[in-house]
C-alpha cells in the first residue's frame, strides 16, 4: 500500500512538471481535462481481498474473528460492476462520483467452534458464507492548479459503505449482520496529458474518524490509464485498492456490533464517455 501511495504522489507531481514548458509543448486538447461530462462504465476485478469480522451478541458477548478467506473458504479474487462520474462545474471545481459492488460466497467444513452473533456454529459443521460489499463515492474538488492537459486539487468527500455478511447451516440456521456507514475522506488527485490521447490520473482519499461507539477508517487509492482514441468514446484501464476497518460497540448503523477489516485490491476495465 504504501508503494501505491508513493505512486500517486509521483503522479501528482508530476502534473506540475514543467511548468515554464507548458504552453511550448505542441499538443492538442485531451478530452479528459478539458470535456464537461465523464462517465466510467465497465468492471472491478479484486485479484486480491480479505475480510476479517467479528460479530458480537448481546446474550453469548463477543464473537470470534473469523478470517472469510481462510475460515469459511471464501475465494481470495472475485468481480464487480464499477462506474464512475465527473462533472466539471467550472475551470477549478469538479464534482464526482463512483461506485461499485463486489459479492463472495464460501463453503467449508469448520475447524473450530465459531460464535456469530446469537450462534454458535460448532467444529465440523458445514458452513455456507455470504458477503455484499458496496462503496457509493461522493466528492466536491477544487484544481488550484489547472491547464488544459495537467491537474492537481483537493477535495472532500464522503464514502457510503454497504457491507453483508450470513453464515449458516441447515441445523443452526443463518445468522447474518450488514453495516451502512457514511465516511468522510480527504482527497489529494491530479493527473496530465501524455497526448491528444492519452492521459494518466491518480486519487488518494484517507481518513480516521471516532463518534461515540464507532470507530472507522479508510484508505482508497485510484490510479488510470486512460485512452481516447474517439472524439467521445475511450477506454480505461485502473488500479483500485481500498482498505477499511471499522468498528461498532453496539449496533445502529444497521444491525451489526463487533469489528471489520475489509481489503480489496485489483484491477479495473472501463469504457468511457466524455463531451
Amino acid at each position: 500500500m504504501r508503494a501505491c501511495k508513493c505512486a500517486v504522489l509521483v503522479v501528482a507531481v508530476g502534473a506540475c512538471l514543467p511548468l515554464a514548458r507548458a504552453d511550448d509543448i505542441p499538443w492538442g486538447l485531451n478530452p479528459a481535462f478539458n470535456d464537461k461530462i465523464f462517465i466510467g462504465l465497465g468492471t472491478f476485478y479484486a485479484a486480491k481481498t480479505s475480510t476479517t469480522a467479528q460479530l458480537n451478541s448481546q446474550t453469548l458477548g463477543v464473537g470470534t474473528s473469523v478470517d472469510f478467506q481462510n475460515a469459511l473458504g471464501m475465494p481470495d479474487s472475485t468481480w464487480g460492476p464499477d462506474a464512475q462520474f465527473r462533472w466539471r462545474m467550472s475551470e477549478h471545481w469538479r464534482l464526482e462520483v463512483n461506485y461499485f459492488w463486489i459479492g463472495q460466497t464460501g463453503n467449508k467444513t469448520l475447524d473450530r467452534d465459531i460464535q456469530w452473533g446469537d450462534v454458535v456454529y460448532p467444529v465440523n459443521a458445514q458452513v455456507d458464507s455470504k458477503i455484499g460489499f458496496s462503496d457509493l463515492r461522493t466528492s466536491v474538488g477544487y484544481s488550484f492548479y489547472k491547464t488544459s492537459d495537467k491537474e492537481l486539487g483537493i477535495g472532500l468527500g464522503l464514502h457510503v459503505l454497504s457491507w453483508q455478511a450470513s453464515l449458516g447451516t441447515p441445523v443452526q440456521g443463518t445468522e447474518g449482520g450488514n453495516v451502512l456507514a457514511p465516511l468522510p475522506v480527504i482527497s489529494i488527485y491530479g493527473g496530465f496529458a501524455l497526448d491528444e490521447q492519452w492521459s494518466v490520473n491518480a486519487r488518494l482519499d484517507e481518513f480516521s474518524l471516532t463518534y461515540q461507539q464507532y470507530h472507522g477508517g479508510i484508505t482508497y487509492l485510484a490510479m488510470n490509464l486512460l485512452y481516447q482514441p474517439f472524439r467521445h468514446l475511450g477506454f480505461g484501464l485502473g488500479y483500485t485498492g481500498m482498505f477499511l476497518n471499522f468498528s461498532a460497540t453496539s449496533s445502529g448503523l444497521g444491525s451489526f456490533q463487533g469489528k471489520l477489516n475489509q481489503n480489496l485490491q485489483g484491477p479495473s476495465f472501463f469504457v468511457t464517455a466524455s463531451f
